[in-house]
């Protein structure tokens, strides 16, 4: 009676580490994936936003306080 329940533990003992063995490759699959995901939507969102164009400096002229009027309150 034993041995039947040493060989049916180790059945199932050997079908869980199989079974474990295919869900760590299927995880690290998975993960490669979702990366390479993340790393193609970068590149395209990249691709398709335009550079931001930049702004010209302000132009600072002199203005002579003659040439400004007040305007009547």
């Amino acid at each position: 009676m034993v041995l039947v329940v040493a060989w049916i533990s180790l059945l199932v003992a050997s079908v869980a580490v199989v079974l474990q063995r295919r869900q760590a490759r299927q995880l690290a699959r998975l993960t490669e994936m979702y990366w390479q995901l993340k790393y193609d939507h970068g590149e395209l969102k990249a691709a398709l936003t335009p550079p931001p164009v930049e702004a010209p400096p302000p132009v600072t002229a002199f203005v002579p306080l003659g040439s400004v009027r007040r305007s009547p309150s």
